[in-house]
């Protein structure tokens, strides 16, 4: 069995991860952490946990998690994981972040959008964890950098585009939305029931932080540099996110062909599924799952081709890919523990 810890165990990313791991087939919760909950029974943080396993929320002691886990995952805010992540812990076991520390490979990048990194030593060796495109290079891996929610969607979405120069590299416009525990489970005004419920809103146009970070990975496919127009937009619902992807062709292709390259990068990925022509996907067909349905068009009257991805920002976004890549990494099937039905209706 593999021995898991997860430090902050209570915000919404980190408590996806304890329902999973729970019914992990090969998988064991061994050590949680809580700022705000330590020394407190999980069920405090969240009642649903009544009956269940009975964690009790740790100090977090990263040191002593590093002896009894082969598997760490942080859940925690930008920023954090960076100061904690060393060459000790990482000769004693694997590390996975969700956050954004070691997303991005160039430090500069980084803390022009974020804040100062205390591990750039570390950094060259972290692996971006988008398990359809970087699967191979995951295995034997010490740390994992696990991709954000909207980078994702919207990655996935235009990747096989990039990829094949199917696109003008400099036309690319995504515009996505996403639930309300995207921002995480602190308490703030936009995320009142009375400031959310009934609006839609975009928000940190033109500096969303996701933005480097989907550039980088497109810049990679691409073999150049890609820049993009982001903008992401809260929509008030619990979880999911949905990218609505633009961009210019760079010749006339047919629906088949487009077609036909999607396939050629996601036909053998499990976790991705191409939707039928005329239907493009909804959050609700993806909610409580691993999945990412892709569906696009092409706009003859414009010469675009219009890419709609949908993904649970807690699951795939989150969590979910966050346990896609443990099982990368420890050699099991991918889909182990992991391997969900959608939850619509719900």
């Amino acid at each position: 069995m593999i021995k898991a810890g997860i430090i902050g165990a209570t915000g919404y990313a980190g408590s996806e991860l304890v329902r999973i791991l729970t019914s992990h087939p090969e998988a064991e919760l061994v050590s949680l952490t809580s700022q705000s909950y330590a020394g407190k029974a999980y069920e405090e943080a969240y009642e649903s946990y009544r009956h269940i396993p009975s964690y009790i929320c740790e100090e977090e002691n990263i040191n002593e998690m590093a002896e009894k886990c082969d598997v760490i995952f942080l859940a925690l805010p930008h920023g954090v994981a960076s100061k904690k992540i060393t060459e000790d812990i990482l000769s004693k076991c694997k590390v996975i972040d969700l956050g954004a520390d070691f997303r991005l490979q160039n430090a500069d990048t980084y803390e022009s959008w974020y804040t100062t990194h205390y591990a750039k030593d570390i950094l060259p060796e972290a692996i971006y964890g988008l398990c359809e495109i970087n699967g191979d290079m995951i295995k034997g891996r010490r740390i994992v950098a696990n991709p954000g929610c909207y980078t994702t969607c919207s990655i996935l979405s235009v990747y096989p585009l990039v990829k094949e120069r199917l696109i003008d590299l400099s036309s690319i416009i995504i515009d996505a939305k996403s639930g309300a525990t995207g921002a995480g489970r602190s308490l703030s005004l936009g995320n009142h029931y009375c400031e959310l419920n009934e609006s839609v809103k975009a928000y940190k146009v033109a500096s969303h932080r996701h933005t480097p970070e989907i550039e980088e990975q497109l810049s990679y496919a691409a073999g150049e540099s890609v820049v993009i127009s982001f903008t992401p937009h809260l929509i008030p619902m619990d979880r999911g996110i949905l990218a609505t992807c633009y961009a210019k062709l760079s010749g006339s292709y047919t629906y088949e062909d487009i077609l036909n390259v999607y396939k050629k990068y996601y036909g053998d990925k499990y976790f991705i599924r191409l939707t039928k022509k005329g239907t493009f996907p909804e959050t609700k067909w993806v909610k409580g799952s691993n999945f990412v349905d892709i569906g696009f068009t092409i706009d003859e009257r414009t010469n675009r081709v219009i890419v709609i991805g949908a993904l649970d920002n807690l699951f795939k976004g989150a969590a979910g890919q966050a346990v896609q890549n443990m099982n990368i990494l420890f050699g099991l099937d991918e889909k182990t523990g992991i391997d969900l039905v959608p939850i619509f209706p719900a």
